[in-house]
């Protein structure tokens, strides 16, 4: 795993434009602290509500032309599932989105309405892995995959 640059945080900031907000340091006051300072950074004012944005919406955006061409499929039971869908979204692209189906039936809905393709799949009986495995391995021109945990390749 190769370590994460300057470089390649000024590239995602690039690609991030226009898509994650910037949000605010907000500085907390604990007195148990005394002078040391403590500051928040309050991701749930992003579109979707979290800081998946930034991993997933970093990824797509990376993509060149002919990935994009191809669609985005992920695996997620919320965050980054919306994640990849509205940055997918912004692109105009396809989005297929695996979801266990005892995720949060909120999270579902809100993928669903960022106009992603929700697949739903027990996870009792199958892993997430397995079904973007299958999904991949029968489309003539196969989505990119965006696991939970990615960085542009």
């Amino acid at each position: 795993m190769q370590l994460t640059t300057l470089a390649d945080i000024e590239q995602a900031q690039q690609r991030l434009q226009g898509l994650a907000r910037r949000t605010p340091l907000l500085p907390l006051a604990l007195p148990e602290l005394g002078t040391e300072q403590v500051y928040l950074k309050p991701e749930s004012l992003q579109p979707i509500g979290s800081f998946k944005i930034r991993g997933a919406g970093n990824r797509v955006m990376a993509l060149t032309a002919a990935e994009r061409a191809r669609g985005v499929l992920a695996y997620s039971s919320g965050n980054h599932a919306q994640g990849v869908a509205y940055a997918a979204r912004q692109l105009g692209l396809k989005a297929t989105i695996i979801m266990p189906t005892n995720a949060p039936q909120v999270k579902v809905a809100a993928t669903r309405a960022l106009g992603a393709e929700v697949i739903l799949y027990d996870p009792a009986h199958e892993k997430r892995e397995a079904v973007a495995a299958r999904l991949l391995a029968g489309a003539a021109a196969p989505p990119v995959l965006v696991p939970p945990s990615t960085t542009p390749t």
